[in-house]
């Protein structure tokens, strides 16, 4: 393997765990030890009607099924050293930056973690109120937390994931249309510059889908949003900041064009991280928005969940959220306690996830904004405008759009964007979101959030600038360094080994 690496601040990388055995890095359990312990007994081949469980036959077909089972005889030490070299394989969010544009990939706190598994959060929800009053005011008061953050009259917090609180707001605003009367509205316009899931959300809500291009600022192109608008509209969705991290400076404007056509104007929270503490998309004229917990409140992200994507909505929407909410009984002068109860709001649109939505997950968001506050929470956001400024100022790749907010867009000009991603991480960091949002050529999205030091963000332009100055073939042969090299991703998405044992049969 080729060492002949750039020279500079760079050089300071992380090394992937090189364990071999037999040539291979860290083999499967079942390849460590050729002594296997039996488990069960029968014959094995999978004809015995019995399924163990006292039933005369498994409900599953016979080849699926069997009476004994083989299990490599490894001792704790080698199971626990066989975990922790998989996880030194793996880059993640505790092992350094995670640029990833448009994702806010922050450091989750620990102490939100302790808090989570306090014996007191481990309540089941199937209870009776009386018995589970503190789990409903800490739902409450979340609920009263994020409506004050954006500006919101009411909040649900049942969808399990951001896409999954689209999909509400959308389904929110198709139900207050249809009480109004106007069920013809069947357009949903979405920007070139809105996140990314806002038009599988639209379209899986129903509606047809206008693209809306920007202007040549990055912003949206208010005569083209005249052109689109029409009495078939049910909402603008707009993500503010966009994804190129600028702030749609006519956002007033555009909120009243939508409202005279009797459209709806939903807030995509995916960029609220820029904007905590300081400006509130209610205030700006948007009637629905989802939060991304994990995003902009530092509960864990990406793995595939759980996650949370509460919804809120101005006080003509109310009636329409998913049921159940909580809200503060009115106990008049029997207690001097508050008495909290779940409702079913007036034209709900049913249930979109099982009781109160994830709760552990909604915990650890409770926890972080209570302990940060309102004076933490605007410290947050203008760390997190300072570190991308700061991380566009240093790397050598053109940035065409500005200025912008807690992430930026910069251009690979001539380079692959996908090669430079695969080539910083030999460099140790992880690489930005690559080729989107399309306006900008060879996309580079970076955002660095407000965790970060000023030295890792001098390491991580140090990568950046590094690959900057690197000649394609190196960047076509990238990674060199890591545990795994470059993999066919078109074969790796549509035939995916899903099996250990399909990897033996290579």
């Amino acid at each position: 393997m080729s060492d002949d690496r750039p020279v500079g601040e760079a050089n300071s990388r992380y090394d992937q765990a090189r364990y071999i055995e037999n040539g291979e890095y860290e083999p499967l359990l079942s390849a460590k030890d050729l002594t296997r312990v039996e488990i069960g007994g029968g014959s094995g081949d999978g004809g015995d009607e019995s399924d163990g469980t006292g039933s005369d036959a498994s409900p599953l077909p016979d080849d699926l099924t069997r009476d004994s089972l083989e299990l490599p005889e490894l001792s704790e030490p080698e199971l626990a050293r066989h975990y922790t070299r998989l996880s030194q394989m793996i880059y993640g969010i505790d092992s350094g930056p995670y640029p990833l544009g448009s994702c806010t990939m922050k450091y989750n706190p620990k102490f939100t973690e302790d808090v989570a598994a306090l014996p007191s959060a481990a309540v089941h929800p199937d209870r009776s109120e009386g018995s589970v009053q503190g789990t409903l005011e800490l739902l409450y008061r979340l609920q009263d937390y994020l409506g004050r953050i954006g500006g919101m009259d009411a909040v649900t917090l049942q969808p399990p994931a951001g896409a999954a609180g689209e999909f509400v707001g959308i389904r929110v605003a198709a139900a207050y249309h249809e009480h109004n009367g106007e069920g013809h509205r069947d357009e949903v316009i979405v920007p070139e510059s809105a996140h990314g899931t806002n038009f599988a959300s639209a379209a899986l809500g129903g509606y047809d889908v206008v693209s809306l291009p920007s202007d040549d600022e990055g912003r949206v192109d208010l005569e083209a949003l005249e052109a689109a608008l029409s009495e078939n509209t049910a909402a603008l969705m707009l993500t503010n900041p966009n994804t190129l991290g600028l702030f749609e400076r006519d956002i007033t404007e555009i909120a009243e064009m939508v409202h005279d056509v009797g459209g709806l104007l939903y807030y995509d929270g995916a960029n609220l991280n820029a904007l905590l503490g300081r400006a509130r998309p209610g205030d700006m004229g948007f009637d629905v928005m989802h939060y991304n917990v994990h995003k902009t409140f530092a509960t864990p992200h990406g793995g595939g969940g759980p996650g949370a994507g509460p919804v809120g909505v101005v006080d003509d929407l109310a009636p329409f959220l998913p049921t159940p909410r909580v809200r503060e009984r009115d106990e008049g002068s029997k207690s001097s306690d508050p008495v909290y109860e779940r409702f079913e709001p007036e034209h709900t649109i049913g249930k979109v996830h099982g009781f109160d939505g994830n709760w552990l997950v909604l915990v650890k968001a409770f926890a972080y904004i209570a302990r940060l506050g309102d004076e933490g929470l605007a410290d947050a956001s203008a760390s997190a405008v300072l570190n991308a400024n700061y991380l566009a100022e240093q790397v050598e790749y053109d940035v065409p759009y500005g200025p912008f907010h807690h992430e930026f867009v910069a251009s690979a000009g001539g380079q692959d964007a996908a090669d430079v991603a695969k080539r910083m991480l030999d460099y140790g960091v992880h690489p930005p979101t690559t080729k989107w949002p399309e306006i900008v050529p060879e996309a580079l999205m970076t955002e660095p959030t407000e965790v970060e030091s000023k030295a890792t963000l001098d390491r991580l332009a140090a990568a950046f600038n590094a690959v900057a100055g690197e000649e394609t073939e190196t960047l076509e042969h990238a990674p060199e360094r890591t545990t795994a090299r470059r993999i066919d991703q078109t074969s790796a998405a549509r035939t995916p080994q899903l099996s250990w044992q399909a990897l033996e049969d290579e």
